[in-house]
């Protein structure tokens, strides 16, 4: 079956593209410019796409029985605040322009569509809180409330032999490059200092796992619905220590950030599905392999 990846060459869509190919999968990746020819593990197929809503795109879903929507316009490095000086298009192409695509998606007879939204989606919640999917939902910024609405979009479209599921992620982490700590490390290494931060995170390949797995539970199970991926919690302390072991940096490391003021996210919901990611394992066999690509001091 194919899967229409939009964003697949992103940070976050390389993870997800990845895991689906390892499944056997045939995949299109959806975006404004065909990938490098070796930057996938296997040969994938390109549809450009847009997120102008003002295009009627119903055509890129002609082979496509399932759509993974991934792909996001935003300032480069951010998606908080991502919006930049220019918040109407960050809307226009982030909002409308994916429901088009899922509207498309639905006439065209796509069966299936997953949606990576985010945990911006719940809003600020005081310290410690957990964060579960049946919670209020007060996103502040302009990234969470997008988030949230094209999550109501798609659970409004979806119908018997349309499927529509939504997954709130947390940080994605992983040991593909580029990498979302390459500026850390670098930054580490030269003797620049390193903001003090504890984060939730899930690897790359457990987020492709659960796409996955969205693609592949009975419909009725997952149709309408979101669930929370996340998994571990770390902190700038922890990200650094294997590198400065590997490397033998003399710099000194980050204090250790307080995580009490973390919100860590239920995920009971996607594990009652089966899905379980690698935990603290996978996080220091990542690192261990981030690390072993770096010089020695």
């Amino acid at each position: 079956m194919k899967v229409l990846v939009s964003g697949g060459t992103g940070l976050v869509g390389r993870y997800v593209v990845e895991e689906l190919l390892a499944a056997g999968y045939q995949v299109i990746v959806g975006g404004r410019r065909a990938p490098h020819p070796r930057l996938f593990s296997r040969p994938v197929e390109f549809a450009a796409l847009s997120l102008d809503p003002d295009k009627d795109q119903i055509d890129i879903f002609d082979d496509a029985y399932f759509f993974v929507h991934a792909a996001f316009s935003h300032v480069p490095g951010k998606y908080r605040g991502g919006e930049g000086d220019d918040p109407k298009s960050f809307q226009k192409l982030n909002l409308d322009g994916t429901v088009r695509l899922f509207e498309a998606a639905k006439r065209a007879g796509t069966r299936r569509c997953v949606f990576l939204s985010s945990r911006a989606a719940y809003g600020d919640h005081p310290p410690g809180t957990e964060l579960a999917e049946a919670m209020l939902t007060e996103p502040e910024t302009l990234y969470g409330r997008v988030k949230l609405d094209a999550e109501r979009a798609l659970a409004h479209l979806a119908a018997p032999g349309f499927a529509g599921v939504s997954l709130r992620a947390t940080g994605v982490y992983g040991d593909l490059f580029p990498n979302k700590w390459d500026g850390l490390i670098a930054d580490y290494l030269a003797g620049r200092p390193a903001a003090v931060r504890a984060g939730t995170e899930v690897h790359g390949r457990d987020l492709g796992r659960a796409v996955r797995l969205m693609l592949e539970m009975e419909s009725n199970r997952i149709s309408g619905e979101v669930f929370n991926v996340s998994d571990i919690s770390v902190d700038t302390n922890d990200i650094l220590s294997p590198i400065r072991r590997k490397t033998g940096c003399r710099h000194a490391l980050p204090a250790p950030a307080d995580r009490a003021m973390l919100n860590p996210m239920s995920t009971a919901k996607i594990r009652a599905l089966g899905w379980a990611p690698g935990g603290t394992a996978l996080f220091e066999e990542t690192m261990q392999r981030l690390a072993a690509g770096l010089p020695e001091s």
